[in-house]
């Protein structure tokens, strides 16, 4: 892996891609690991990302993602710090009805796994110097201007040098300068809720059950992470309003892990806090294309999501895996990396996908996140019945795998 300083020269590549986080750089690494000489733009340092300091968050892997990561030679570097995901138990507050899926009904692979995203930012640092003989990595650096030419695309940074490239991906997150410069517009909207997102220590262990509580100011999260130095591990995702979540992060620690343990229950025995605390406001985000020109958008820079179906990622992953199979075969047939064809089949492979999942967590967080009675009976009833009814329960649990639709050849399972 060449990391750049300003002192070097212009850069040249097959594809450019603005944004070595979680996806930009899981995109790096397969497009380098297939022979696609590439390069990769981010504004931060890499020392930075992997520090707890840094991202409290943790992103859920479902099983066709994990898929993708092994067959780009990710995963072996993140595995050991990931935990599996046996069950999902979701629950509608205090109400006895539920819904609970066992990886067991489908066979003895997990639902999936949970990594925290300061250590799947060092598993692709780790991927990417298995192929630094066809990646270049420049990190701190910005970029300040695009010109999407008829043959190629440059990309001008802040330290004065071009980027030029067959094809330029912007995967550098909902606030995506990459597409600003373009002029593609986003639709979307404010939830008026924050994700205040903790990791706890408890005293009995969680056997790999991921727990979604949904409470009138939105869902409440309890995902398995790995034990750590001998200690349980969960990371909480807590959805408050936005008008109150300021009040609550403001609390001294020991208020804050009073207001969780409420929350949480008694279940885990007692919690205690690890590390800091974090928050970020929720919204949903479409972007009104996902390419122009030499230019194609991935990731949170096409798609952001509510969280509450942990699917965030994982639709940035798909992205990824689509992006890598319509790049190589273009290579692999003579053909321009750009081709007008191929990012318009990636487009609506990709946004008929994205657009259902944004339409499913939208609906679940307005459906949930109140206290209205006749709307909880009808919500309670509708766990109840899918709890009940196998064949849909086993489908549904498919979905949140990733298993079922249209998959990209690297998300699909070796038969």
């Amino acid at each position: 892996m060449n990391i750049v300083n300003p002192t070097k020269a212009d850069i040249e590549a097959d594809v450019a891609i603005v944004g070595a986080g979680l996806v930009g750089g899981t995109l790096a690494c397969a497009l380098a690991g297939h022979g696609v000489r590439t390069a990769v733009i981010d504004r931060l340092d890499p020392a930075a990302t992997v520090k707890t300091s840094f991202d409290g968050r943790a992103s859920a892997i479902s099983a066709s993602s994990q898929t993708l990561l092994a067959a780009i030679g990710l995963w072996p570097h993140l595995a050991p710090s990931t935990g599996p995901i046996r069950e999902i138990r979701v629950s509608d507050g205090d109400s006895p009805f539920f819904l609970h899926y066992d990886h067991a009904e489908l066979g003895p692979t997990p639902l999936g796994f949970m990594a925290e995203n300061r250590h799947y930012r060092a598993a692709v640092a780790g991927a990417m110097g298995t192929v630094r003989d066809r990646l270049t990595v420049v990190s701190g650096r910005t970029v300040q201007g695009m010109t999407n030419g008829p043959d190629d695309i440059s990309l001008s940074l802040d330290d004065g040098r071009q980027v030029r490239a067959r094809l330029a991906v912007a995967a550098e997150g909902r606030d995506s300068k990459l597409r600003e410069l373009a002029g593609i517009g986003v639709t979307g909207w404010s939830y008026a809720q924050t994700a205040i997102v903790a990791t706890v220590g408890h005293e009995r262990s969680h056997d790999g059950i991921a727990h979604e509580r949904f409470l009138p100011a939105g869902p409440f999260a309890i995902l398995p992470l790995p034990d750590e130095d001998g200690v349980h591990r969960s990371s909480l995702v807590w959805t408050e309003r936005a008008d109150a979540a300021q009040g609550y992060l403001a609390l001294d620690d020991a208020r804050f892990l009073a207001e969780i343990g409420e929350r949480v229950g008694g279940f885990l025995g007692p919690l205690r806090l690890i590390g800091p605390r974090f928050s970020h406001p929720l919204g949903l985000q479409f972007a009104a294309r996902y390419s122009k020109g030499r230019l194609v958008l991935a990731g949170d820079a096409a798609h952001g999501i509510h969280p509450i179906a942990g699917q965030g990622l994982n639709l940035g992953l798909r992205d990824v895996a689509a992006l890598t199979e319509i790049i190589t075969d273009a290579r692999d047939l003579g053909l321009d990396l750009a081709h007008p064809e191929g990012l318009s089949r990636y487009e609506r492979w990709r946004r008929a996908d994205n657009l259902v999942m944004a339409g499913v967590t939208d609906v679940l967080n307005r459906l949930f996140s109140n206290d209205i009675a006749p709307i909880r009976l009808a919500r309670d009833l509708g766990l109840a019945a899918v709890n009940r009814i196998a064949p849909l329960k086993r489908t549904f649990m498919r979905h949140a795998m990733g298993t079922v639709g249209d998959l990209p050849r690297l998300m699909r399972a070796p038969k």
